[in-house]
């Protein structure tokens, strides 16, 4: 473990021996990220992987350059058929660490695999039409779309939740039951998965009592073949036998008996009784119907609360899966940095990823987009605008050198623009703007150079020529 101060390695001891600061807390806050990290990496080893997720995520709540937790967190993301997730925390750990970092194999990995990326945008734009086609009520329609999903990406968790949740819809609860259990296959303890699976077991152990009842009866009954017919019989029943004159008159005495006892004994009771239960029955409506008001009223707010929180749940679900949503804008995010990592030619590859990113810019606010997004935004611009400059001021010198100074300044000019901190660009622009007889915007161009880089030599080169300009 090294200081946070100053960078050297840290001893026993509660304070660095080498600049004197305090490192306790750093030390507990550095061991329980790498607690969680342990827990986490424990819990995928077993397939636990939604609990494993919220581990890693702990682990860097407490240090977010904590690199192999991000990179474990990463690998189950992959694990679990979250493509886009998975590549969020790579890059993001790679920026961390540019060199010896694992993360950079992984990226590799998917970028030498053209057909790789191209399946994971089709994944994304597939699963979302599945969403919008069940918030249309298109259910068929969506489950062919899952289906087409999981032919690219079986290990896509919440595909499979998606299309048994339609199956349930159908109530087809065998093959909601398979898709839950490829789900349990992938990650034991998802919450939602075993949700799901208790309520479609609980719908199918009713059936399994049916036929269980059913066999039973089966089982209960003797089968013997008459001549051409096959004659079912119960057991344990005895046939009626035909009694005489006797049997007759012990039947009527008995009714006698017995209407006598009833109109004496029974009747009086149950009369009794029916108006004890009467009674009862008003007393305790009486004691409830104050209870049972409150109660009513107490449920109509709920309801109301109720239809308040899902009109917020259906405007974010719009925000996330809307045409400007967050899934849509992580698609052209993905798509903008894939043509760049696989264009051939590099210069053309950064300047269609650059326009790519700027129209996110223009469509989205970036502080109201998930933090995940705005860290893997800011990486791809911070990997493809420096390189979109360079090649602009590579441009910009070649006109220049062609004495085509009036494009060489357009060039300079979008060189500075794509890297606010480009000294050189912005003192060749005011150079071509000058040269080209463009007074007045090559004036402009050297104060930005004194604002912007005073001790520099181009700062006083620029207060020179800007004298010269404006004494002329």
């Amino acid at each position: 473990m090294f200081c946070y101060n100053c960078g050297c390695r840290l001893s026993e001891h509660d304070f660095c021996t080498a600049c004197g600061a305090d490192v306790s807390l750093y030390k507990k806050v550095m061991h329980v990220s790498n607690m969680y990290y342990n827990e986490g990496l424990e819990k995928a080893e077993v397939r636990d992987l939604t609990g494993a997720v919220i581990s890693l995520r702990q682990s860097l709540k407490f240090n977010k350059n904590n690199v192999r937790a991000r990179n474990l967190l990463g690998l189950v993301y992959f694990e679990m058929g979250e493509s886009v997730s998975a590549l969020q925390e790579w890059v993001i750990s790679k920026n961390i660490r540019p060199r010896k970092n694992i993360a950079g194999e992984y990226i590799e990995k998917v970028q030498a695999n053209a057909g790789k990326l191209e399946s994971i945008n089709q994944t994304i734009r597939k699963y979302n039409r599945a969403l919008t086609l069940c918030q249309q009520g298109s259910t068929d329609l969506a489950v062919i779309q899952l289906k087409k999903v999981l032919s690219m990406n079986p290990r896509f968790v919440r595909a499979h939740q998606l299309l048994a949740l339609l199956y349930m819809d159908k109530q087809d609860w065998e093959r909601a039951e398979r898709e839950l259990h490829k789900c349990r296959e992938i990650d034991r303890n998802n919450l939602q998965t075993l949700a799901y699976l208790k309520e479609v077991e609980q719908m199918l152990m009713p059936d399994e009592g049916a036929r269980q009842q059913v066999k039973r009866r089966k089982e209960e009954a003797v089968r013997y073949q008459s001549d051409n017919e096959i004659i079912i019989q119960p057991l344990n029943v005895k046939e009626p036998k035909s009694g005489g004159v006797s049997s007759l008159l012990n039947i009527v005495i008995g009714l006698a008996i017995g209407l006598a006892a009833m109109y004496f004994l029974v009747v009086p009771a149950a009369e009794s009784k029916i108006r004890n239960e009467d009674q009862q029955v008003i007393t305790r409506i009486s004691s409830e119907s104050d209870a049972k008001t409150a109660r009513i009223q107490e449920l109509e707010s709920q309801a109301a609360g109720m239809n308040e929180s899902m009109t917020e749940i259906q405007a974010q679900l719009e925000s996330y899966v809307g045409v400007d949503g967050t899934l849509q804008n992580t698609e052209v995010l993905l798509h903008a940095v894939a043509s760049y990592m696989e264009a051939e030619d590099k210069a053309e590859g950064a300047a269609t990823a650059a326009a790519e990113l700027e129209s996110i810019a223009g469509k989205v606010n970036l502080e109201e987009m998930t933090e995940g997004f705005r860290r893997l935004y800011e990486a791809a611009r911070g990997m493809i605008l420096p390189e979109v400059a360079a090649n602009y001021l590579e441009e910009g010198n070649r006109l220049f050198n062609a004495r085509n100074y009036a494009e060489a300044a357009v060039a300079f000019e979008q060189a500075f623009a794509y890297d606010a901190g480009n000294e050189e660009a912005l003192y060749q622009m005011a150079q071509s703007y000058r040269i080209s007889g463009e007074n007045e915007k090559a004036i402009a161009a050297y104060d930005k150079v004194i604002e912007l880089f005073p001790d520099s030599w181009r700062a006083e080169r620029s207060q020179n020529y800007r004298a010269q300009l404006a004494g002329g």
